[in-house]
């Protein structure tokens, strides 16, 4: 993992990024949305690829729980960048690579993204996923 803050504080920040992120990581895992929410800001937006965005908590727990009904994840997130740029405001870059399940099937294949998460600190000073977009790294089908 890429530290690239110096500072206490900026150590700090990352720290509690990396641990919203790890909250998010699991609940993917695990299939479980309402754990995914509490990692979202109230307000969040979630850019699927090919899906509209789902703006709130309402249309990311949908999008969440019809993901989770289609795929069931085995991946791990590693962060590859974070960056303040602003008290209440960050930006991480992460890879995420392993496996989904397509459960209607039952095959297990490759899952591998590129992720850009943006970041709000809240006024209870926690930091929640105010923007998430992803895209697959895999080779396009031949």
């Amino acid at each position: 993992m890429k530290k690239l803050m110096e500072s206490a504080d900026a150590t700090s920040v990352q720290a509690d990024i990396e641990e919203v992120l790890q909250t998010y990581e699991t609940a993917l895992n695990a299939s479980d949305a309402e754990t995914v929410l509490t990692v979202f800001a109230p307000d969040g937006v979630f850019m699927a690829p090919n899906n509209p965005s789902a703006v709130g908590a309402e249309a990311i727990g949908a999008a969440y729980k019809g993901i989770f009904q289609t795929i069931t994840f085995d991946t791990e997130l590693t962060v590859q960048e974070v960056v303040q740029v602003a008290p209440n405001w960050a930006f991480v870059r992460t890879n995420s690579n392993g496996h989904v399940t397509v459960n209607a099937i039952n095959e297990r294949v490759p899952d591998a993204n590129h992720e850009l998460f943006i970041l709000q600190k809240g006024d209870d000073d926690a930091w929640k996923i105010a923007r998430y977009s992803f895209a697959t790294t895999n080779p396009l089908p031949q």
